[in-house]
């Protein structure tokens, strides 16, 4: 009897905490964020109904785009070395291959449009602030115009086998120029000293941070990382809801290779626990018999 008013002690006590202080630090240290937004629905300046011509998109492109980005997949390699075009810009300009399977059609017109505020990055680069952000708006082109340049980046877009060489295909076009992968042997393609004055911090390599934040962090950070830590520099990437899984399981892939070795295992001790469980209510009834 007297076990029993210890285990209702305690099972209270943990009830108290649990229902009391849980929510607490969940719903308001830590208050629940939306889901990702893959639709980028606060995006209107371009309507991207508008059905984009490939030829004119390639013309506009060549006209615009490759003085800074190279588009290894069409022919045009990069104007200058990495470590020279981030002096230039602050961050090495992303090769825009894979840019049209890789980034929401909405997403892509608005940032062609007006890059920070597409990216969410206003609080960085404010209008009539002293930073510029390196990448000029195109809002002087007309919204067939942008959808014709979109329509070109998804004709280009380099088909790609499903499964590990996707991943790393999007990860390396999404984060690589930012971050380094150490367990993936991926150095960040931007120096870290000048990624460092750009940014205003080194960004972190991301080899842990499958285990460290977990996917579920993970998922709306990089939709929208202002909603999880507000005044950071990180840009909205504009992922679509496929490429993100795909940057995901890379990390996955990479820094939690034996993922499934572990949530086995933990399932064995569980079985391991409840046995020694058993065995030990049984040897505590056998010992104390003898008492009562």
């Amino acid at each position: 009897m007297k076990e029993l008013k210890i285990l209702a002690v305690i099972a209270t006590l943990v009830g108290i905490t649990y229902y009391g202080i849980e929510p607490y630090a969940h719903h308001v240290m830590h208050p629940e964020v939306k889901a990702a937004d893959f639709t980028f629905s606060d995006l209107k300046n371009v309507d991207t109904k508008l059905a984009g011509n490939v030829t004119n998109g390639q013309v506009l492109v060549e006209a615009n785009c490759i003085a800074c980005h190279a588009i290894e997949k069409a022919g045009h390699p990069a104007m200058m070395p990495n470590a020279d075009a981030a002096a230039s810009y602050g961050v090495v300009p992303p090769d825009l291959s894979h840019a049209g399977r890789m980034y929401d059609k909405n997403y892509l017109a608005n940032f062609i449009f007006d890059p920070v505020s597409a990216m969410h990055l206003s609080h960085k680069y404010p209008v009539g602030g002293t930073k510029t952000f390196p990448m000029p708006s195109y809002n002087w082109m007309t919204g067939q115009e942008i959808m014709d340049v979109v329509a070109y980046l998804q004709s280009i877009s380099p088909k790609v086998k499903e499964g590990s060489e996707a991943n790393k295909a999007s990860f390396e076009a999404a984060c690589g120029r930012c971050h380094s992968m150490k367990y993936g042997q991926l150095e960040a393609t931007t120096p870290v000293d000048t990624i460092k004055t750009y940014m205003g911090a080194t960004p972190p390599d991301l080899s842990q941070y499958i285990k460290s934040r977990g996917e579920h962090y993970l998922h709306g950070f990089i939709n929208d990382p202002q909603v999880l830590l507000a005044g950071t520099s990180m840009p909205r990437v504009g992922l679509n809801e496929k490429a993100q899984e795909e940057v995901i399981a890379y990390m996955e892939e990479t820094g939690d290779r034996k993922k499934a070795e572990r949530e086995a295992t933990g399932i064995n001790v569980m079985i391991y626990t409840f046995i020694f469980a058993m065995l030990a209510y049984l040897w505590k009834r056998k010992i104390w018999s003898e008492v009562h």
